[in-house]
């Protein structure tokens, strides 16, 4: 069993994450979670990163919370699940929220089983490309519980409340066709990493500080009411404006294909 349970490098300025447990199917534990968000962080921190591709190893993007490695360390449920009173989230929270606060995309390969945990660290991703029969289920009503990975932040985003509740509810499994129906999935493809890269590619060409803006815009004003939604228009706006890389997406918008300049690395939105 490996002990890194995150595997983690930069390519061409796109960040590839990978769930590193293949031998279980990818399943949560304490290290994961630690791990997986002390990468968030190190994302963060990176400026010259453009884009994130999350992925799992092995047969499956992740099966879940590993209730086995929970079960004997029963430590980590109190541990976890306290929030400290200056943190709007707990761990369990965190390892999935981290994806939704980074201020460049996260696109999320999705193959073999997504339950669980898995689905919630799917949710918060800004896409999700996965296969056609991957196997995803909000499982946790099989152990008697709800999700509480931060999930109930990200699917009133993307689905209806009476499909969310009937998935909830009753656990089932469906297809990664059928998840792209619910809204739950953004593009189904047989090759998901290769769409993957083609999206973090086409990203990464596009001016950093505008991307994370977007990315912030959106997470600020989706379903806000008119006047909210406005107000963050006008001031994410502002943040842009004759900057350094605003005035060389500007020249390039202007050089008809020619001579087009390299942009700086984003800075902080």
């Amino acid at each position: 069993m490996s002990d890194n349970r995150v595997s983690f490098h930069i390519e061409d300025s796109i960040a590839y994450v990978s769930l590193n447990r293949p031998e279980c199917h990818n399943g949560v534990d304490e290290a994961m979670i630690v791990q997986l968000i002390n990468t968030a962080k190190r994302i963060k921190k990176d400026r010259a990163i453009r884009c994130v591709i999350l992925q799992g190893k092995g047969a499956s993007f992740c099966s879940g919370l590993d209730f086995n490695s929970v079960s004997k360390r029963p430590s980590i449920i109190p541990r976890f699940f306290i929030k400290l009173p200056w943190r709007k989230d707990n761990m369990f929270q965190r390892v999935a929220l981290v994806w939704r606060d980074l201020p460049v995309p996260v696109i999320a390969v999705v193959h073999g089983n997504c339950f669980g945990a898995g689905m919630q660290i799917i949710l918060a991703a800004d896409y999700r490309i996965a296969t056609p029969s991957a196997n995803l289920s909000i499982l946790e009503m099989k152990w008697g519980l709800i999700p509480d990975m931060s999930g109930m932040v990200t699917i009133s985003r993307l689905t209806r409340v009476d499909i969310a509740q009937e998935l909830t509810m009753t656990g089932r499994f469906f297809s990664g066709s059928e998840a792209v129906e619910y809204g739950l999935v953004s593009k189904v493809s047989d090759s998901p990493l290769e769409t993957a890269q083609q999206l973090a590619n086409d990203i990464a060409k596009q001016s950093p500080d505008a991307i994370a803006a977007t990315k912030y815009l959106y997470k600020k004003t989706w379903k806000k009411d008119t006047r909210a939604a406005l107000f963050w228009e006008r001031m994410v706006q502002l943040r842009l404006l004759f900057r350094k890389n605003q005035r060389i997406a500007m020249k390039n918008g202007l050089s008809k294909g020619q001579d087009k300049k390299s942009f700086i690395d984003r800075s902080s939105f």
